[in-house]
């Protein structure tokens, strides 16, 4: 089996290998050595190749899918409803993760097999290229020509058109969602022909590759979205999977495109998104064969390899963390006193809460190597511009970041807010384990300095949807979503954008912002991200959390294949398009 897509890629000539599976080392995780493992070398990707006979032989690349099957449903499980289908009217992650079955972009994040989370980069989608004018400040997008929409009415398998992408844009830039910050280094758009977009940008901006290739940005949706259909009640993209149907409170279900641009692909006729939202009735789906792949606690792992012969297993460092953020009410006390915030930063125990959360001596103890990290402003999950808060690197904001209940107290009492009466809320549902535990633990931690606490658990889909976007009164805690491209989170976090959880106006990160967006020399750039790193520190807008600084897992049933092999950037970007569609089932 092969294909035009796939013909050029070769497989490892060695894996690592344990329980039946090839481990998936994640972006940045310098270590995460297998006890029992050889010694090869995770990130080097090596021909193997089959040598014909004669005088002239050549080597043929060996095919990675060869006895693939086909067919099939790929069962999984989400812990909520997604508010809307529409990824144009919400944030809301469930909402944007549904919405990267269907919908192609312009620029992906492109996978093969052997090739390390570290290595992703982007490459075209719906686009056939991408080409600048040497002083990058001009783009010229050139359309697939067999790229078409889903064959569903009223839309019905027609060619997707520059219109489209002009149409999708629009959107994308609505004052609403809150969204156009991410792209306002867009000076404007044209559309010359039908096959082509033009890009100009207001000032150089060396990762405009990456931000096409956000699975949460730009969506190619078709025209007839506006008014011929409605896309808060049914999908119609041009991507690998194609809108079934919903039920709510119950299940998704997408079917396979027959027409994706990438021939001969997907493997699996369907996908069915089971609606779980208890995580222990999700995990015994899995241990009872009823899905096929299940993001897991860490300990699950250890426990499901003991229980299911021949489990698969893979690992990511997600570029996402969680945060504490503030109201952003200029008079609350947090605001008018920085030592506030930086008192709270010093109560977490940032080592006792990466052990809480992902319990990383017990998978040392069964083989693994898991590193005790921080995240800083920016995830440890973005090892190439994060900053380690440990190292001697992290100026004079580091001490914030160590754990020190006697000088976060004195911090406390010298702003006066011992006994400040706070609202402390988050949410549970549609998070992981992992979050849940680290946000309850905070509570003692800010009890512990003087704070008095209110605490709320919020349910995700209905209010804490508008608390994480700044529309609440006290702290919160979060998780930030995972940017493909760092720069990304910096937007959001910094510049004048609805998303800015904390309002933060600080005119030095908003200009350190600006400034990594145009510096095209890579180490110039890492310096900013660091410069910007160290700054914030010894401000504290943002409290970084745990969570997303230890190893995700995600455990796979002995049937499936092209699991591991085929990655992508971790937690950041579309699984749906850029891996499920090259995974299949020896069951099918």
């Amino acid at each position: 089996m092969s294909s035009s897509y796939w013909s050029r890629y070769h497989l490892r000539a060695n894996r690592r290998k344990f329980l039946g599976g090839s481990l998936a080392a994640s972006a940045g995780v310098a270590a995460l050595a297998l006890a029992g493992c050889g010694d090869d070398d995770d990130d080097a990707v090596e021909s193997l190749a089959t040598p014909t006979t004669g005088a002239n032989a050549t080597t043929v690349p060996t095919d990675p899918f060869a006895g693939a099957k086909r067919g099939g449903t790929m069962r999984l499980a989400i812990a909520a409803d997604p508010p809307s289908l529409d990824p144009y009217v919400t944030s809301n992650a469930i909402t944007k993760g549904n919405a990267q079955y269907v919908y192609s972009r312009l620029y992906k994040n492109k996978t093969k097999p052997g090739l390390a989370q570290s290595d992703v980069a982007p490459g075209p989608d719906l686009a056939e290229s991408l080409e600048s004018t040497p002083d990058g400040l001009v783009w010229t997008a050139k359309l697939r020509p067999d790229a078409k929409f889903h064959n569903i009415a009223p839309v019905s398998g027609r060619a997707v058109t520059s219109d489209d992408v002009r149409f999708s844009w629009a959107r994308l830039n609505e004052e609403k969602l809150g969204q156009r910050a991410q792209v306002d280094f867009v000076d404007k758009v044209e559309y010359p022909d039908a096959q082509t977009i033009k890009f100009t940008l207001k000032a150089p901006f060396g990762a405009f590759r990456n931000i096409l290739a956000d699975g949460t940005l730009l969506l190619i949706q078709p025209g007839e979205a506006d008014g011929k259909y409605d896309p808060k009640s049914i999908q119609i993209g041009s991507g690998a999977w194609m809108w079934d149907s919903y039920e709510p409170n119950t299940r998704l279900k997408y079917k396979k495109n027959p027409e994706w641009v990438e021939k001969g692909f997907p493997f699996f006729d369907a996908i069915d998104l089971s609606v779980i939202p208890e995580y222990a009735n999700r995990l015994a789906q899995f241990r009872g064969g009823s899905l096929d792949s299940l993001s897991v606690e860490p300990l699950d792992v250890i426990d499901a390899r003991k229980q299911i012969k021949g489990l698969q297993f893979s690992s990511d460092l997600t570029p996402s963390s969680s945060i504490i953020f503030f109201e952003s009410d200029p008079n609350a006390p947090w605001q008018k006193d920085e030592r506030i915030r930086q008192a709270i930063s010093m109560a977490q125990d940032r080592n006792a809460l990466t052990e809480l959360a992902y319990e990383n001596k017990k998978l040392i103890e069964a083989g693994i190597d898991a590193k005790t990290q921080w995240n800083n402003v920016i995830p440890v999950g973005h090892q190439s511009v994060w900053l380690d808060p440990q190292g001697g690197n992290a100026g004079d904001g580091a001490k914030f970041f160590k754990y020190d209940l006697a000088e976060a107290k004195k911090l406390i009492d010298a702003a006066g807010a011992n006994g400040l009466e706070v609202k402390y809320q988050y949410s549970v549902n549609a998070y992981p384990l992992s979050f849940a535990k680290i946000a309850e633990a905070t509570i003692d931690y800010l009890q512990q300095i003087g704070l008095k606490l209110t605490v709320e658990i919020q349910d995700y889909a209905t209010v804490f949807g508008q608390t994480r976007l700044g529309n609440f009164k006290g702290i919160a805690n979060g998780i930030e979503a995972a940017f493909p491209e760092p720069g990304g989170l910096l937007t959001r976090a910094f510049t004048v954008n609805p998303q800015n959880k904390g309002k933060v106006n600080d005119p030095v990160l908003l200009d350190l912002t600006l400034k990594q967006r145009q510096e095209l020399d890579v180490a110039k750039r890492r310096e900013i991200f660091h410069e910007i790193q160290r700054y914030h520190a010894t401000k504290m807008y943002y409290v970084p959390g745990q969570y997303g600084a230890g190893l995700s897992w995600t455990i796979h049933q002995p049937w499936m294949r092209m699991v591991n092999e085929v990655r992508t950037i971790a937690g950041g970007t579309s699984t749906a398009q850029e891996t499920l569609p090259y995974r299949w089932s020896d069951n099918a």
